[in-house]
């Protein structure tokens, strides 16, 4: 399927860009897409720090990517598995909406509005620095919002639904901090797809010594 242009709403024009692409997928396709990902996909649950001490999220999480890249964030690090057929079809219909390419996917899998994900931007250095991040959504519609990092008053705020896709700039991440905060009412799962453009380097070489 394809998109008009002018289904495009433009969240950010200034200090970055932001656009969001309701309907992507259809609600027929997404439904069938979460169900294969929350069977298929090698789901583990991840480790973060806070105030010095690892925590370890009931949220779930999983990176697969062209090579084994080397993702290392909040302390940890984890290898990228390779493409599933399903994640290869999102990918290439993702690339074609965006006009560009990615080597790489983060998922989040939230099991009900209890978990979510804090302020943050997507600027880790094994990242390409202008590259752009697509972030994609299926099951349960979310809240998401963004904040400017030199003023916490002004924000944006849009729903995520099922089948959709935002793309930011690179520009963005540096401007804004963004977040999906909890909800007690939802009790659905959500899961979140970004591909990424990682930085060649970022791919682990260490299996082979030059000793």
């Amino acid at each position: 399927m394809e998109n008009a242009p002018d289904a495009r709403q433009f969240i950010l024009k200034e200090q970055g860009m932001v656009w969001y692409q309701p309907g992507l997928f259809s609600q027929s396709e997404a439904a069938t897409l979460f169900e294969a990902l929350i069977q298929e996909i090698a789901w583990s649950s991840d480790t973060v720090k806070i105030y010095g001490r690892d925590i370890i999220t009931r949220r779930k999480v999983a990176w697969y990517g062209d090579q084994a890249f080397d993702y290392r964030y909040s302390g940890h690090s984890r290898l990228a598995l390779p493409w599933t057929k399903n994640l290869l079809e999102i990918k290439q219909r993702t690339e074609e909406e965006c006009g560009t390419g990615f080597n790489s996917c983060l998922l989040n899998l939230y099991h009900d509005g209890s978990e979510g994900m804090g302020w943050h931007s997507d600027d880790e250095p094994s990242l390409e620095p202008h590259a752009p991040i697509a972030s994609l959504s299926f099951g349960q519609p979310r809240r998401f919002l963004f904040r400017l990092r030199k003023d916490n008053s002004i924000k944006r705020e849009l729903m995520l639904e099922s089948g959709s896709l935002l793309m930011m700039d690179a520009e963005s991440q540096h401007y804004w901090h963004h977040s999906l905060p909890v909800s007690k009412k939802i009790s659905a799962p959500r899961i979140n797809l970004t591909f990424r453009r990682m930085k060649e380097i970022a791919a682990r070489l260490s299996e082979f010594s030059l000793d």
